[in-house]
């Protein structure tokens, strides 16, 4: 990763580590630089944005292109006043910088570029109506949402169980923010006793939700983490209503929002042994994270710092290989290319088998879907966004398949035609050619797994 030597360095304001084996998008990056420059001599940035924003759709990085198409129509708010121009710059700086970084999930979940998406959104507002910006508008960019539902309980039991959890959530909001662990054990038993079997129950997501963004807060200054959890704890009480009127599905922007919360941290900083349960239920959801192990933050740090130090020393003078847009190292590349072919193979087989069947069994799924989602992490890495997405959608659809085994209600034969064109997808970078984008294969898998089915109750 080069630093630009007329910028600052930003990259201690990121919270994820740069990708320096990871793909650039070179004309993404010197689009944005030149909008940055038209930006600051007062004259048109948009052209610029424009081919920054093609660039980015044309790699496949969902979230980054969003982010710089809400920077094309904020640009001209910058003629107005010297606040707004100091901000539309300083955004403009921020994620230059983080294009840079080549980190695709850092791209999605970074609360840095949030906060300034968010900035971005609220100068929007004074002039046109736009909806609230909520975290998963970047950060589930293009991604499908299974439907997380809510079963059936008996009406009396349901009702102590809800009153108890507003009895708790009213001492957590009357506690100091430093305080209310008691209310957060007691909220925690509610959420237990609500949670069912179904994978998709969406008290299992909570309870993983705000667990984890609980244990984040331990080890952040912040207070962020923990107001998160408060946040939605008391939106929970709201789908408690729900429930309590008999329905069965929980309100998909929430299931989102929740989603996006429980993904943020371990999509930036990687998941420890200890957090395989909420790894799990993110799994089941189509996302995915890295591992890492280390004995304490201080090993981990220095552990990290050493990995950032090999990765630009062994990419410095590497030899490259162009992806359409994309500039890849020739021997990530080469690394894909090997463990692609293996995983892409198996899923083909899986489908077609399927296919011939009509059904798959369980164990078959989930080795489908696990297969998928390495294919689509090593994809994420290299910078592959259009294969990455299709591979992580594939990978869910397989994991639905899976869990509804008994009812046969999901169409394998849709996974199955996904895995041919992510195979097509894959030769083509075999090729040296940019994969095409497969959006048709990810609305069609998109279709089915948000189908919604009828529950008994």
């Amino acid at each position: 990763m080069s630093i630009r030597p007329d910028l600052p360095d930003l990259s201690a304001a990121f919270e994820a580590l740069p990708n320096p084996r990871g793909g650039s998008v070179r004309s993404a990056e010197m689009a944005l630089t030149d909008a940055l420059h038209a930006f600051q001599r007062q004259g048109d940035s948009a052209a610029a944005l424009r081919r920054a924003i093609n660039a980015l759709h044309a790699a496949g990085w969902l979230p980054a292109q969003r982010f710089a198409e809400t920077l094309a129509l904020v640009a001209p708010l910058g003629d107005e006043t010297e606040a707004n121009r100091a901000r539309i710059a300083e955004t403009l700086r921020v994620f230059g910088a983080a294009v840079e970084r080549r980190n695709l999930r850092e791209l999605a979940c970074s609360t840095v570029l949030f906060d300034h998406y968010r900035a971005l959104h609220a100068l929007l507002a004074a002039h046109t109506r736009v909806t609230p910006v909520s975290f998963d508008d970047l950060a589930l960019a293009g991604r499908a949402i299974p439907p997380a539902t809510l079963r059936a309980i008996a009406p009396e039991r349901l009702a102590r169980v809800r009153a108890h959890y507003e009895e708790s959530l009213l001492a957590l909001l009357r506690a100091p923010s430093n305080n209310g662990e008691d209310a957060f054990s007691r909220l925690d038993a509610c959420l237990s006793d609500l949670t069912g079997p179904d994978p998709y129950d969406f008290w299992r997501l909570a309870s993983a939700a705000v667990r984890a963004l609980r244990e984040r807060s331990k080890s952040t200054p912040t207070d962020a983490p923990a107001a998160d959890a408060r946040r939605l704890y008391a939106r929970f009480n709201l789908v408690l209503a729900d429930q309590a009127h008999a329905s069965s599905y929980a309100p998909k922007s929430l299931v989102r929002a929740t989603l996006a919360l429980l993904w943020r941290d371990f999509a930036l900083f990687g998941a420890a042994p200890e957090d395989s349960a909420q790894v799990d239920v993110l799994r089941d959801y189509g996302l995915t994270v890295a591992w890492h192990v280390a004995a304490t933050q201080a090993s981990e740090t220095v552990w990290e710092q050493g990995a950032a130090e090999a990765g630009e020393a062994a990419t410095r003078d590497a030899v490259t290989r162009d992806l359409g847009v994309l500039r890849v190292n020739a021997a990530a590349y080469e690394d894909f290319l090997q463990s692609a072919e293996v995983s892409i193979d198996g899923l083909v087989e899986r489908g077609e088998a399927a296919r011939e069947s009509g059904s798959a069994d369980t164990d078959a799924a989930l080795h489908a879907a696990d297969a998928s989602y390495r294919l689509g992490a090593a994809a994420c890495s290299l910078g592959l966004g259009h294969v990455a997405l299709l591979a992580d959608t594939l990978g869910l659809a397989w994991r639905r398949i899976a869990y509804e085994f008994q009812t046969h209600t999901l169409d394998t034969a849709i996974p199955g035609r996904a895995a041919e064109t992510l195979r097509s997808m894959l030769h083509q970078a075999a090729a040296g050619i940019a994969p095409a984008e497969g959006r048709g294969s990810v609305l069609s898998l998109i279709a089915m797994i948000e189908r919604q089915t009828a529950l008994s109750r």
